[in-house]
């Protein structure tokens, strides 16, 4: 008799279990979800992802755009063209203050990928940039700042200590420039740095920031690729938005447990060009994903020291909690 009871009432907990399932909501496979990606670091953890949905074996109808030029985003997500996008993190700060909240950011997609090149022996720590000159790939970005902070909290002054030059003003002017012989140190971003290090063996990764930041800030602060999402898209499609996530997050295990495959997924999906430069380059693109409240905890340090550097970075205030997307 008592095994009876235990049976009836583990089949009443199972149709109870699936009738709650069959209840919960479905994400529309139909509705149209339009995700951008920046090509290069940012956007690799999307690769796999990319790949399911032109083999229509995604969960959603994602419409994937592939764009060079941050500012595109930027322009997608005040415009409303772009619902979801992989972006630097400092351009998510900015996008929630110039539309008063309009955008939340889903999760980290990448910590510290920046590295100090030279094209000789002379630097192996901070101190040995004493009196040299830095090239930098735009000023008034995130590279400038990141290196910026570090330096400083290493007693180094910029403009008096080490030498910033902006005369190769985007990663791939740079780029070419330490590769030609132009410039013999050089602040650089993965995949540029596997790049450069293809095209000249003289050069060599001398410093990782990423190393150098953790010496000063709380490790995994670096945070700087994110996924954002519009708030009116989120607000309309609730549903949608996690069944990406899941999506997402399965793509960026997937990138990081299998580099050959993901390298190939990459190079499909025009992220990176060449399949065996997205192989060299992917384990040191910090390839993540980082939600809820560690995504929070990362990103409030990393927006402080920008803030504290130039508040035009991120937008010209500290986002408040309305930034941080949580389930």
């Amino acid at each position: 008799m008592k095994n009876t009871v235990k049976i009836i009432a583990l089949v009443l907990s199972v149709i109870f279990v699936l009738g709650l399932v069959a209840c919960a909501p479905q994400p529309d496979a139909d509705l149209e979800v339009k995700v951008t990606v920046l090509s290069g670091t940012t956007g690799m953890g999307m690769a796999k992802l990319i790949s399911e949905s032109k083999a229509g074996k995604a969960a959603l109808n994602y419409n994937f755009s592939i764009v060079s030029d941050a500012t595109q985003v930027s322009a997608g997500i005040l415009g409303g063209s772009i619902d979801i996008a992989a972006v630097p993190t400092n351009l998510a700060s900015t996008l929630y203050n110039k539309t008063n909240g309009g955008v939340q950011v889903l999760a980290i997609s990448n910590l510290g990928v920046l590295y100090l090149l030279e094209k000789g022996s002379s630097v192996n720590s901070l101190a040995d940039l004493q009196g040299k000159t830095v090239g930098i790939p735009g000023q008034g970005t995130n590279p400038e700042f990141i290196l910026k902070y570090v330096l400083e909290a290493n007693g180094l002054t910029v403009g008096e200590d080490v030498f910033f030059d902006y005369t190769y003003s985007s990663p791939d002017a740079l780029s070419s420039a330490i590769a030609g012989g132009l410039v013999d140190i050089a602040l650089l971003p993965e995949p540029k740095v596997t790049v450069v290090k293809s095209q000249n063996t003289d050069v060599r990764t001398a410093i990782d920031l990423s190393s150098e930041w953790e010496k000063v800030s709380p490790k995994g602060s670096l945070a700087q690729g994110c996924i954002i999402v519009r708030k009116e898209f989120l607000d309309a499609h609730p549903v949608e938005v996690e069944a990406f996530l899941k999506e997402y997050r399965s793509s960026v295990e997937f990138v990081n447990e299998d580099v050959e495959a993901a390298s190939e997924l990459i190079a499909e999906a025009g992220i990176i060009p060449k399949a065996a430069l997205a192989k060299k380059a992917i384990p040191n693109c910090n390839i993540k994903y980082v939600d809820g409240d560690a995504m929070k905890a990362a990103l409030t340090e990393f927006y402080n020291v920008l803030f504290e550097l130039d508040p035009k970075s991120i937008g010209g205030k500290l986002p408040d909690d309305g930034l941080y997307y949580k389930k």
